[in-house]
C-alpha cells in the first residue's frame, strides 16, 4: 500500500487551460521505486483528472520504463487487432504506432473496436523530438456533449461499423494483427470477437465489426464518446494518401474505413466536424525526454501530433476492461 496520501498527490497537480494535468516528481533516480511508492495516489490523480503528466522521473530506457509501467498498472495487455505496426520490446511494452511523422494521429481511444480494451494507457518519453510530436488529450464526456444531438443519437442507436483490408503492404498484416498466420485460428478469434469474416479470392483477409460509439466509464457510470469514427476513416486521411490507396486497392478495399453502423459512410463534413470538435478541447505538452503520462482510456482520447527529428515513446496498455462492462448501445453476437 503506498504510503503517499492519494489527497496529497492531488493538491500538487498543476491544472492550466490547454495542457494536460502535470505532475513534477522528485526521485533520486530509482523510478521504479517512486512508481511502486506513488502508485495508489497517482491513480488517484488519474481518476480525478483522466489523465497526468508526470515529469522528472528521468526515464531513459527500457528495462526501466517497463518495470515503471508493471509497478503503475494491474497487468499488462498483449495488443491484438492492431491497424499499425509497433515495435515490441517486452512482454506488454511496446513502441509507438508506426505512422509517418509528418501525418498526425488523429484523437481515439486505443482498441475501442475490441471487445476488451485497455482501461489505461501508459506512455514513456525517452527522446523527445525537435519539433512536434505531443500527445495530445480530450476529455471524451465533453466531447460528447458538444457534438451535435442528433448525429450522436444516431451513433447511439446504430453503433459504427469498422471495415478493414489486410494486405502485407499497409498497416499490419493478418499475422501482425491476430498473432497468427493460421486461417483456422484467426476465423475462430474473429467469431469468438464478433466480427465478419470474408477470405478473398488472393487470399487476402476483409473483416467487418460493429460496435458501440457511446458507452459508460465503468466506475464512474459517464456517458463517453468512445471510438475511432474519425481516426480510421477514409476523409482523416491525406488526401494524396487517400486517392493513392483508393487507385491502388479500390474504394471498398480500404486497409481500414468507418461507416455508421448501419451501413452508410460518413460523409467527409461528419469527419470534419468530429476532429474540429475534438481539437476545440485538446491539451497537449511538447514532451521532454524522460516523461510519463497516464490516461485513463475510456474517459480520455489520445493523439500524436505531426513531428521532426527522432521520437522514441514507449506504451503499455493495461488493465483490461470489457465493453460488456460498459453498457454498450449495441449488441454484438459472438459466434
Amino acid at each position: 500500500m503506498s504510503s503517499i496520501s492519494p489527497t496529497s498527490l492531488l493538491d500538487d497537480v498543476e491544472l492550466q487551460p490547454g495542457r494536460p494535468p502535470i505532475l513534477r516528481a522528485e526521485t533520486p533516480g530509482d523510478a521504479p521505486s517512486w512508481a511502486a511508492e506513488h502508485r495508489d495516489a497517482l491513480r488517484a490523480v488519474v481518476a480525478e483528472h483522466g489523465c497526468v503528466l508526470v515529469r522528472g522521473l528521468g526515464l531513459r530506457d527500457v528495462a526501466g520504463t517497463g518495470a515503471v509501467f508493471e509497478r503503475l498498472s494491474t497487468g499488462l495487455m498483449t495488443e491484438r487487432e492492431a491497424f499499425a505496426l509497433r515495435r515490441i520490446y517486452a512482454d506488454g511494452v511496446y513502441s509507438s504506432a508506426q505512422w509517418p511523422p509528418n501525418q498526425p494521429m488523429c484523437m481515439h481511444h486505443e482498441l475501442s473496436y475490441t471487445l476488451e480494451f485497455p482501461g489505461l494507457m501508459l506512455f514513456a518519453c525517452l527522446t523527445a523530438p525537435t519539433e512536434g510530436g505531443a500527445t495530445g488529450v480530450a476529455d471524451a464526456a465533453t466531447v460528447l456533449e458538444e457534438l451535435p444531438t442528433e448525429l450522436t443519437e444516431r451513433f447511439e442507436r446504430e453503433g459504427w461499423l469498422l471495415t478493414r483490408s489486410y494486405n502485407d503492404e499497409i498497416g499490419a498484416s493478418v499475422t501482425e494483427a491476430f498473432g497468427t498466420d493460421d486461417r483456422g485460428a484467426v476465423e475462430s478469434y474473429c467469431r469468438a470477437n464478433a466480427i465478419e469474416f470474408d477470405w478473398q479470392p488472393d487470399g487476402a483477409l476483409r473483416t467487418r465489426q460493429r460496435r458501440s460509439a457511446v458507452v459508460r466509464h465503468p466506475v464512474t457510470g459517464r456517458r463517453c464518446w468512445f471510438n475511432q469514427i474519425a481516426f480510421l476513416n477514409e476523409w482523416t486521411l491525406a488526401p494524396e494518401v487517400r486517392e493513392y490507396l483508393v487507385e491502388v486497392y479500390g474504394a471498398d478495399g480500404l486497409p481500414f474505413n468507418t461507416r455508421f453502423g448501419g451501413g452508410d459512410p460518413i460523409g467527409e463534413d461528419v469527419v470534419q466536424l468530429l476532429n474540429e470538435v475534438y481539437e476545440a478541447n485538446t491539451a497537449r505538452e511538447p514532451w521532454q525526454a524522460g516523461d510519463l503520462m497516464l490516461v485513463d482510456n475510456i474517459r480520455t482520447a489520445h493523439s500524436r501530433e505531426p513531428f521532426e527529428g527522432s521520437r522514441d515513446v514507449l506504451v503499455a496498455m493495461a488493465d483490461s476492461v470489457r465493453l460488456s462492462d460498459c453498457s454498450p448501445t449495441v449488441e454484438v453476437t459472438v459466434r
